[in-house]
C-alpha cells in the first residue's frame, strides 16, 4: 500500500485541504470529510496502469 498526500479544493467551502490516497487500488470511491467545514466529500480515485492517479472531487449531492 502506497498512501500519497494530496492537496484538493473543497467542493464546498473553497478551502485548500490535504487529503490522504491510496495509490495502490487501481479503482476506488469513498467520503471523506471536509477538515474546515466537515461536509461530506466524494473521492472518486482511479490510477491508470503506469500508476498516475486521476482523482475526481465531487460533492455529495453530485
Amino acid at each position: 500500500m502506497e498512501l500519497l498526500n494530496r492537496n484538493i479544493i473543497c467542493p464546498y467551502c473553497g478551502e485548500d485541504i490535504e487529503i490522504l490516497v491510496d495509490n495502490s487500488i487501481s479503482e476506488s470511491d469513498y467520503y471523506e470529510d471536509c477538515s474546515v467545514c466537515c461536509r461530506p466529500i466524494r473521492v472518486q480515485v482511479n490510477v491508470d496502469h503506469e500508476g498516475a492517479c486521476l482523482l475526481m472531487i465531487l460533492r455529495d449531492d453530485e
